[in-house]
């Protein structure tokens, strides 16, 4: 492993793109804990070899070697249980061994102390529970030292390597200085990175909310609200009859010729600015656009329940589409003229498809209403007779036409032209 490769190891912590975030928070605080650890117990080897006795530094040397030789090999191997175990063991052990070489509590001014980062690593690494054993660890080994402390204090072994008073409570203070720094430092780390963490998490749920409300606009533009909440939660078949619906056909006049001397992307761009100001105006009149079939738009009035008069809704929405293309240029710069034709009955609806779904009509009055348009005369609005009769009090009309529809012979149909203007007094 070259040295910079070490370096970056180092600086993420052996952490790998596939794991998690708790996994990756766990890997750098057992990291961070080391370098604290080795930082730390390198000023005391330091401050001990200028104060105390020279032959107690072999001991925490040796355990420095072992922290940073495991470090080295986890960020080589990648492999952290390992390294979890093995480095909260020597957090554990060292320091009481490293007591011991010395001599008790006082001669070596508490250094069993430093001990107790190992179960408050594993609270933070390993988890509550798992901690549990490693307090147990922690609090006999204590007992041991202090057990045998006490039954040795005036043993010839305990007295022979005394330590300065001056040296002792300098240590003691160091020690609980430095055990401190280093749980207040883990603890700090650890509620950072979870800061950090949460809002991650935040600003990914955020972004999952602002996805998953793009989704369901878009579902809301393929289907009707009512028909879009069933699919997100049922997925049962969706198929409906409705006995009275009234459904319009708009169709471009010549479109096919008229397409002929245009380019693909102007073709695209004549209907997009036509449709979508149809699309603007089924919305505004709360009519639900059904489909486009190449150059016909489909339209139907009666599928969901906001709305009481959805056949004079249709008849205002064909006025409007109609006078849109004669009068605004800027979506008609062709100036097309389309056919429309309008019926009124009984269909069947339903979601077709399971993969690019679509929402259609089926039914006597979706070919009516289909075949009016194909053969009524451009720039006018026909409707069948029960659109008619129930419009006649609202609308002017012309006087009916007998039209040949193929499978239905000859059908009178109604021209619409306008709402009647208000009775005067």
């Amino acid at each position: 492993m070259s040295l910079q490769s070490f370096i970056s190891s180092l600086r993420s912590g052996g952490i790998h793109p596939a794991d998690d975030a708790e996994m990756r928070l766990k890997k750098s605080l057992l990291v961070f804990a080391t370098g604290l650890f080795c930082t730390g117990s390198m000023l005391w080897l330091f401050l001990y070899g200028q104060m105390g006795p020279q032959f107690s530094a072999n001991a925490p040397f040796v355990f420095q070697l072992l922290l940073v030789a495991n470090l080295v090999y986890f960020l080589h191997s990648g492999n952290f249980d390992w390294f979890r175990i093995t480095q909260l063991s020597l957090f554990l052990f060292a320091p009481f061994i490293v007591q011991w070489s010395i001599g008790n509590f006082i001669t070596a001014s508490g250094t069993s102390l430093w001990g107790l980062l190992a179960p408050i690593g594993a609270v933070l690494i390993c988890g509550a529970r798992e901690s549990i054993a490693w307090f147990i660890a922690y609090i006999f080994l204590t007992a041991l030292s202090g057990f045998f402390d006490y039954y040795l204090a005036d043993s010839p072994i305990s007295n022979a390597h005394r330590v300065s008073t001056e040296t002792s409570v300098f240590f003691f203070a160091l020690n609980f200085a430095a055990i401190s720094s280093i749980v207040y430092l883990l603890l700090r780390y650890a509620i950072l990175e979870k800061g950090k963490l949460q809002a991650s998490l935040e600003a990914t749920h955020r972004l999952l909310q602002e996805e998953q409300e793009r989704s369901e606009r878009l579902l809301l533009n393929i289907l009707p609200g009512p028909v879009a909440e069933r699919l997100k939660h049922d997925n049962q078949t969706i198929a409906d009859g409705f006995s009275d619906v009234t459904v319009m056909f708009v169709d471009i006049v010549n479109f096919t010729r008229l397409a002929e001397g245009m380019t693909p992307q102007q073709v695209f761009a004549m209907l997009n600015r036509i449709f979508s100001s149809f699309d603007e105006l089924a919305e505004q009149f709360g009519l639900e656009k059904i489909k486009t079939i190449g150059d016909a738009y489909m339209v139907a009035g009666g599928l969901n329940s906001e709305r009481g008069h959805y056949t004079r809704a249709i008849a205002e929405l064909a006025i409007a589409m109609r006078d849109v293309l004669h009068r605004d240029f800027t979506v008609n710069a062709q100036h097309l003229d389309v056919r429309i034709g309008i019926g009124t009955g009984p269909v069947v609806a339903g979601v077709v498809g399971k993969k690019k779904f679509i929402y259609d009509l089926w039914g006597d009055t979706v070919n009516l209403a289909s075949r009016i348009t194909s053969e009524g005369t451009p720039g006018m609005i026909h409707v069948d007779t029960t659109t008619y009769r129930r419009l006649a009090g609202e609308f002017d009309f012309a006087a009916p036409l007998e039209i040949y529809l193929k499978g239905k012979g000859n059908t009178p149909v109604y021209r619409l032209y306008r709402l009647k203007a208000p009775a005067t007094a």
